[in-house]
């Protein structure tokens, strides 16, 4: 790899490297130590083509949800199976992982600055801005940059939009799947709103499971499923359908509702 080879947003592959090593030796406890990670399904990780390939998830936190799946895929790309021991596998990550991220979020100081380096595609929220409500056009450029960080390598979203749980899918995320006709991934974590503040950038609390499983590719018929119907099957695989409340014991559905009183800041 040249010194100064660079991917489709203009960042220097090695200058990217070196970030991905850095913040991933500074984080990995946080999964593997102070908190333990439980994954599932990291062979299917590995069946993956290099490009193409969309992450749908649910959302707990800003930035410890990101990084954890920045861990786990090179892991299993490194080998190893459901599990982050050895950080060995970050000194040659996969460079062409992105992930979509609020522009208002990624602007938010130093720090998020340098992780937007690491593979945000920042995208203006059509429907909130610092806490308000706000109703703008779609903006093309935004959809563009998904379509080129799909066309380079593995792309990250949280079709919900905010950290809420059982909030609805956003239709977006459907028409991204329905006209660049990505490999669509699931993944449900769970345990991140309890180790970590909001952000995601602070250890709340230590001794936490936290859960992390992939799930097979979904089915889809890129030619004849309707939106909704993509949305609906999104919203299934990633468990934040409403008929998943139905089953969720009542002491975890309270525990549920008072977390998200915490959480007004949605994107």
């Amino acid at each position: 790899m040249g010194l100064f080879k660079r991917n489709p947003f203009g960042h220097i592959l090695f200058l990217k490297k070196w970030l991905i090593r850095i913040f991933g030796a500074m984080t990995h406890r946080r999964y593997r130590g102070f908190n333990e990670l439980l994954i599932e399904g990291s062979e299917i990780i590995t069946t993956l083509p290099d490009r193409g390939v969309l992450f749908i998830s649910n959302h707990q936190t800003y930035f410890a949800d990101v990084v954890a799946m920045f861990h786990v895929f090179n892991a299993s790309l490194s080998g190893r199976q459901d599990t982050i021991k050895n950080i060995g596998y970050l000194w040659n990550p996969k460079l062409n992982i992105y992930y979509v991220a609020a522009k208002e979020t990624m602007r938010e100081g130093l720090l998020p600055r340098i992780l937007s380096y690491v593979g945000a595609i920042t995208v203006e929220r059509t429907w909130r801005e610092k806490g308000k409500d706000v109703k703008r056009e779609v903006n093309l450029k935004d959809t563009e940059n998904i379509k080129i960080a799909l066309e380079d390598g593995w792309v990250i979203t949280f079709p919900q939009g905010t950290t809420k749980s059982f909030k609805p899918v956003r239709k977006g995320t459907a028409h991204i799947i329905k006209q660049h006709r990505p490999v669509v991934v699931p993944i449900v974590i769970d345990g991140f709103r309890r180790s970590f503040d909001k952000k995601g950038l602070r250890l709340k609390k230590k001794g936490i499971l936290q859960s992390f499983i992939i799930k097979e590719p979904l089915e889809i018929d890129y030619d004849n499923d309707t939106i909704e119907e993509i949305v609906e099957k999104v919203e299934y695989a990633i468990e934040q359908h409403a008929s998943f409340l139905k089953v969720i014991p009542p002491e975890i559905r309270k525990e549920q509702e008072e977390l998200n009183k915490e959480r007004k800041w949605e994107y």
